[in-house]
């Protein structure tokens, strides 16, 4: 790998689609004209491709293995694939499309930059394709692209891509998607996947790697914000190893620039105090940002735990035992109210109780069921939720670190819901 290739800024994407829209071969196509597939994963496919008697390679080969275990529930959930080029490195959240696999796709596009909606062209907008665009506009992911498939089979027809288009964009409309993108494609052939294809005179945005290699996504972090939960309280182990004096907070930057000099809070004790040093790596560094791991030192001895968090003294986020939230149930056991459940936030533990179910939300429509008393699995909807000590955290939409959690079962230790804060 190059030196550029080293240094390249990381996109992360999801992928979503129907049965048989040529998701597999999409990937398969990505990994291949990149370069990224090894020697023998493509020997092999060509192998099957052979005795199944396809015209050609068939690419989906490269990603079905994983994609059959995984839905005959064996081990995986989200197939993650990476690959690189000279601008941009990659990795693919690979998530199934099927209704009773919502919690996956929640799951590989809670971390996404940006998503991939494919679409048959000659099917055009299906329940799946609104229920993805629905997810992905709930788990505010900032960059969507609906990649419109198997235009070869449609003739490369202008007027079918346009219809799709337009239908996506009155959609998009209601969602309150923030960036989107409209690609013509055959994944099959590669064409206006990774180069130009002659058969779209008519189209004249970029191929769909590019659009992946240069979609701005630096401006998506948080940058104004300073959140810096604490994972870890680094102390000095005797007063004979020479470091009495060193006590620094070690975490993951969840928001905005810190440096040195910098008048800071701690919460949820609201004591103030100055960043005095911040280390990466064991060696100083004159500021950091998300979603940097760096130590920091303070001037004063305050009382920090593991799960407090520093801010700026004039932009702090709420604290309180009184959360509002949207979830997607990930269990086998219903929500029901005053359920009892564990959560973790940021870096801090809790306990909390279940106590209202505003709504549940049909996934394929938007609509909200305000009748409902519990929550199944692959369901959305909204909660109350108290705790049963403060949370110090931000509205989803502003932070998606400070404003997720996960809930967990204590008695089984499974993860049983993952949930995006709103403000009260």
């Amino acid at each position: 790998m190059s030196g550029l290739e080293e240094n390249a800024e990381l996109l992360r994407f999801s992928t979503a689609g129907s049965v048989d829209d040529g998701k597999s071969t999409l990937i398969g196509r990505l990994l291949f004209d990149t370069k990224t597939a090894f020697e023998d994963q493509l020997q092999h496919v060509e192998d099957v491709s052979r005795r199944r008697g396809d015209e050609r390679t068939n690419l989906a080969y490269l990603t079905d293995g994983l994609r059959a275990e995984r839905e005959q529930g064996i081990t995986i959930d989200v197939a993650y694939r990476y690959f690189a080029t000279k601008r941009r490195k990659f990795i693919i959240a690979d998530t199934p499309g099927h209704i009773q696999y919502t919690r996956n796709m929640v799951t590989g596009a809670s971390t996404a930059n940006l998503t991939i909606i494919l679409v048959d062209a000659r099917h055009g907008i299906v329940e799946q394709s609104r229920r993805h665009a629905f997810i992905a506009s709930l788990l505010r992911i900032p960059h969507i692209v609906f990649a419109v498939n198997k235009m070869d089979l449609v003739g490369w027809s202008e007027e079918v891509f346009r219809s799709i288009e337009t239908e996506f964009r009155n959609l998009a409309a209601r969602l309150d998607v923030q960036d989107i993108a409209f690609i013509p494609i055959s994944a099959l052939t590669g064409a206006n996947v990774v180069d130009r294809s002659p058969e779209t005179p008519w189209y004249h945005g970029p191929t769909l790697l590019y659009h992946l290699e240069t979609v701005h996504i630096s401006s998506d972090r948080n940058l104004i914000d300073v959140r810096f939960p604490v994972q870890w309280v680094l102390r000095p182990q005797s007063k004979n190893d020479g470091l009495h004096d060193y006590r620094g907070y070690a975490g993951q930057v969840a928001g905005g620039v810190m440096r040195p000099g910098d008048e800071v809070m701690v919460l949820p004790s609201g004591l103030p105090t100055t960043i005095t040093k911040i280390e990466q790596g064991g060696q100083a560094i004159d500021a950091a940002f998300a979603p940097m791991s760096v130590t920091v030192h303070l001037a004063d001895d305050v009382d920090i735990s593991r799960g407090d968090m520093l801010c700026r003294p004039n932009n702090q986020p709420a604290v309180g035992q009184d959360l509002d939230a949207m979830v997607c149930w990930m269990s086998e056991k219903p929500l029901t109210l005053k359920g009892r459940y564990a959560l973790k936030h940021t870096t801090r533990w809790t306990r909390a109780v279940v106590t209202e179910l505003l709504y549940r939300i049909d996934v394929n429509t938007g609509h909200r069921d305000e009748t409902s008393t519990e929550m199944k699995l692959n369901e959305l909807g909204r909660i109350r939720l108290r705790t049963t000590t403060p949370v110090v955290y931000d509205e989803y939409k502003q932070n998606q670190v400070t404003g997720s959690f996960i809930l967990v079962d204590e008695a089984t230790n499974a993860t049983v819901a993952a949930g995006m804060l709103l403000a009260e």
